[in-house]
């Protein structure tokens, strides 16, 4: 795997006209995105995309993830959105990363940790869909309702996202994931799990995947939370399991 490079969008000199390739990604997006708490979502997303490096159409892949987080003071979980574009770079000189942090249409800033986050996901996404990623530049945006997003908690469902993204298949609008992807494509353990599982609850996802072994730790509140909820709570050990419930993959 070659080294993963990093460029940041900080200023609105970036955009770019031009936009009807992404209206039509979006259009044919809408349909596995109908339930109420995606309408925000959808609104600002012609306004993240002019932010956005212009491409070909045909080279250009679109995916967008929902993430688990934690508001600051850590009683209160959030879901947020990533949006995740993928184009070709006909150097090879990939993978590149840029990080899209423009305020325009609800963005986010997002930590360093945050970054190495994607930078593992973006490693085992190519992993796990054979390529070694020489010809990607991925974009990436958090739409977030909170001006910075820290952690590692959301890189499992970028990985999910960058492989929904390449090959075409769509992620499923009533399933959330929480976990930490290591660069072999392991899911590991994440911090707050209650809060997280009740905001994906409220936020009305049907189920929730979550690592391996982190149910033990709640194993009394499960079952009330599954109840309450009337939600499936998941344990996922790999990207590969969690891509199979959180897509409509085939492979």
């Amino acid at each position: 795997m070659h080294a993963i490079h990093e460029h940041i969008y900080d200023n609105l000199e970036s955009r770019v006209s031009g936009t009807e390739p992404e209206a039509r990604i979006v259009a044919e997006k809408r349909a596995t995105w109908k339930t109420p708490h995606h309408v925000f979502l959808l609104s600002a997303i012609m306004l993240c995309m002019h932010a956005l490096p212009l491409w070909a159409a045909e080279s250009r892949h679109v995916a967008i993830v929902p993430a688990l987080g934690v508001q600051a003071g850590g009683k209160t979980g959030v879901v947020h959105y990533v949006i995740l574009q993928i184009d070709k770079d006909p150097l090879l000189g990939g993978p590149t990363v840029q990080f899209n942090e423009i305020h325009l249409g609800g963005g986010s800033i997002v930590s360093e940790d945050w970054k190495e986050g994607v930078k593992h996901a973006v490693t085992a996404a190519a992993r796990a869909v054979g390529v070694d990623g020489r010809d990607w530049v991925i974009t990436i945006k958090n739409r977030s309702y909170q001006a910075s997003t820290e952690g590692m908690s959301a890189s499992s469902a970028i990985a999910v996202g960058i492989m929904a993204a390449w090959r075409g298949d769509d992620v499923r609008s009533d399933v959330a994931l929480t976990g930490t992807i290591m660069p072999n494509g392991q899911i590991e353990s994440v911090g707050a799990i209650i809060i997280k599982i009740e905001a994906a609850a409220r936020a009305k996802f049907k189920t929730i995947l979550v690592p391996h072994g982190q149910t033990e730790t709640i194993d009394g509140e499960i079952d009330q939370l599954a109840t309450r909820w009337n939600i499936r709570i998941i344990e996922v050990s790999t990207l590969e399991e969690a891509y199979q419930l959180m897509t409509t993959a085939k492979h």
